[in-house]
C-alpha cells in the first residue's frame, strides 16, 4: 500500500458499506416541490462529499443577477414580431437581423465596463442550402468573449439561440416572439455577460447568443468547428434552451428545478474508446457527466435556490439543442432546460383556440425563475473559470494483477495549483461518495481494488475551488 494513503483497505472497505446502507433510502420525496404545487416527486439526493459551497466573492455575483433585467430582454427580443432564421435581415424593427444587432449593442454596451477584457463580435457565415434552409442565408452568431487572466487558452462557453419559429418551421413572416424558445436562454446569457464583465476571470468565458437552432443546430455548429480548426481548448459548454417558466401543460409547477441535460456514451466516441468504455464500464462517466456532476456540486444550493436535476440523456425525445455540435466534436457539453415543459407555448402559432392562448408569448414566462437559472449558471461558469482545469492524462494502471489501485496524471500548468484529490463511489452510485486529499502529486495508490468501485481524479486550487472530476483510462 502507498504511504500516501493513510487509508486501509478495511477502512474503506467499512465506509463503503456505511455509504450503501446510507443510500439505500435511494429517491425521495422533495418536500419543496409539493409545496409548489407539483406534488410528491421522486428526486436526486443533494450533492455529496464533493460539493464546494459558493464563496464570498461567488455570493455578490449572484446577488446581482436582475430578473427585472431579464423580463426587460425577454420583453425587448419578442417585440421584433419574429427572429426566424430566414427572415429580414435588414429590417431595423423586424426579424432576425434587427434582434441580432440589438444584442450586440447590449453585449458591447456590458463589455465597456470590463477594462477591455470582453471584446464582441459577429461570427457570421454563409449556410448552403439543406434541411429548412432553401437558399444561401446568412446566419450570424453574436459572441462576447471575456478573456481570462491566467488561463486564457482554457474556454468555456454558455449559450442561448436567438432565432424562433411559428408552427411551420419554414413560416417566416408569421409573428413568432419566442419568449420561452429562446429568448429566456438569451437573457441568461446577457444577464450573465453583464454581471461578469465586472469580473477578472483565471480562464475564458464566452458568452454566445446563437442563430439557426431551430432550422437545424446551424449556429452552434459552426462555432464548434471554427473552435475545433482552432485546436481550443473547450472544456465546458452550456445551451440554455427554454429556461422561461417552470409551469407545466397542466398547470402544475416546479419552481424550484432546472433540468440538466447530459449525455453518458459520447457522440464523438471512436470504435477504439468504444472498446475500452466497454471493458471498463465507464457509460455513465463521460466528460459530459462530469461536467453536471460538477454543476451539481457548485448550484445546487442555498446561493441559487435551485435544485438541478440531472437527466441522464443527450436531450429530450424528437428534440435536440446547440449542445450537440459541441458534444459531436468532443467538447463536454450540456443542457439546461425546465422542469416540464408547455407545448401549447412553444413552436406554435400565436391564436385563441377555444378560449385557450397559443403562441410562446413572454406572459407565460415566470422571470424570477429564469434568474434563479442565471445563477445556476452563473455558479457553474464562475467556478469552472476561477477553480484549475479538468486533470490530464488520467490513468489507472493495470500492467499487473493486484487489490490495490494506482492513479497517475499530468500536473497542470496554473499557478494557483494546489494539488489533487482522488474521488471514489461504489459502480452502482450516480454521484462521488468519498474524497481522498493525496497533496501536490501525480500519482496515487488506493487500497482497493480497481474492479470494484470507479475512480475519478479533480485539481483543487489554492483558493480551494475544485475541477470536474477526470476519468481514467487504464493504462498497461
Amino acid at each position: 500500500m502507498s504511504e500516501q494513503t493513510g487509508t486501509s483497505r478495511r477502512t474503506v472497505l467499512a465506509a463503503a458499506a456505511a455509504a450503501t446502507t446510507a443510500g439505500a433510502v435511494g429517491l425521495q420525496a422533495d418536500p419543496a416541490a409539493a409545496r409548489d404545487g407539483h406534488g410528491p416527486a421522486a428526486v436526486q439526493n443533494g450533492p455529496g462529499p464533493t460539493a464546494q459551497d459558493p464563496p464570498r466573492e461567488l455570493r455578490a455575483l449572484l446577488r446581482e443577477i436582475d430578473h427585472r433585467r431579464i423580463e426587460a430582454n425577454v420583453r425587448r427580443l419578442a417585440a421584433f414580431g419574429t427572429r426566424h432564421t430566414l427572415s429580414a435581415q435588414d429590417d431595423p424593427v423586424r426579424g432576425v437581423g434587427a434582434a441580432r444587432d440589438w444584442i450586440l449593442a447590449e453585449m458591447r454596451r456590458y463589455a465597456r465596463a470590463s477594462g477591455g477584457r470582453m471584446g464582441v463580435e459577429l461570427q457570421s457565415y454563409v449556410q448552403e442550402p439543406g434541411p429548412r434552409i432553401p437558399e444561401p442565408t446568412r446566419i450570424t452568431n453574436v459572441v462576447a468573449t471575456l478573456r481570462g487572466s491566467a488561463s486564457p487558452d482554457r474556454l468555456y462557453v454558455v449559450s442561448g439561440h436567438y432565432d424562433s419559429r411559428a408552427s411551420d418551421p419554414m413560416d417566416f413572416t408569421s409573428d413568432a416572439p419566442g419568449a420561452d424558445d429562446d429568448a429566456s436562454g438569451v437573457a441568461v446569457v446577457m444577464e450573465l455577460a453583464r454581471v461578469m464583465a465586472t469580473r477578472r476571470l483565471a480562464a475564458t468565458v464566452v458568452f454566445a447568443a446563437v442563430a439557426g437552432e431551430e432550422q437545424g443546430l446551424y449556429g452552434a455548429a459552426h462555432m464548434a468547428e471554427l473552435y475545433k480548426r482552432q485546436k481550443a481548448d473547450v472544456q465546458g459548454m452550456f445551451t440554455n434552451d427554454i429556461v422561461g417558466s417552470p409551469t407545466a401543460d397542466d398547470g402544475s409547477r416546479d419552481p424550484r428545478t432546472i433540468r440538466l441535460f447530459a449525455e453518458g456514451v459520447p457522440s464523438s466516441e471512436t470504435p477504439e474508446e468504444a472498446a475500452v468504455r466497454r471493458s471498463v464500464g465507464g457509460e455513465n462517466d463521460s466528460p459530459s457527466r462530469q461536467l453536471a456532476r460538477f454543476v451539481r456540486d457548485v448550484a445546487d444550493n442555498d446561493a441559487t435556490g435551485m435544485r438541478v436535476r440531472v437527466i441522464y440523456r443527450r436531450d429530450r425525445y424528437l428534440r435536440g439543442g446547440d449542445h450537440i455540435p459541441f458534444l459531436e466534436r468532443a467538447y463536454p457539453a450540456a443542457r439546461f432546460t425546465e422542469p416540464a415543459e408547455d407545448y401549447a407555448h412553444q413552436h406554435q402559432d400565436v391564436r385563441v383556440v377555444d378560449g385557450k392562448q397559443y403562441g410562446d408569448l413572454p406572459e407565460f414566462c415566470d422571470f424570477p425563475y429564469v434568474a434563479r437559472v442565471a445563477r445556476v449558471n452563473a455558479a457553474a461558469v464562475w467556478s469552472l473559470a476561477q477553480a484549475p482545469g479538468t486533470p490530464r492524462g488520467a490513468k489507472i494502471r493495470t500492467a499487473a494483477l493486484t487489490n490495490e489501485t494506482e492513479l497517475v496524471w499530468e500536473r497542470g500548468a496554473e499557478k494557483d495549483l494546489a494539488g489533487y484529490e482522488v474521488v471514489w463511489r461504489e459502480t452502482t452510485a450516480s454521484e462521488w461518495t468519498h474524497v481522498i486529499d493525496v497533496g501536490d502529486a501525480t500519482r496515487h495508490t488506493v487500497d482497493l481494488s480497481k474492479d470494484n468501485v470507479f475512480f475519478g481524479v479533480r485539481a483543487v486550487g489554492r483558493s480551494g475551488l475544485r475541477s470536474p472530476v477526470a476519468f481514467p483510462a487504464p493504462q498497461s
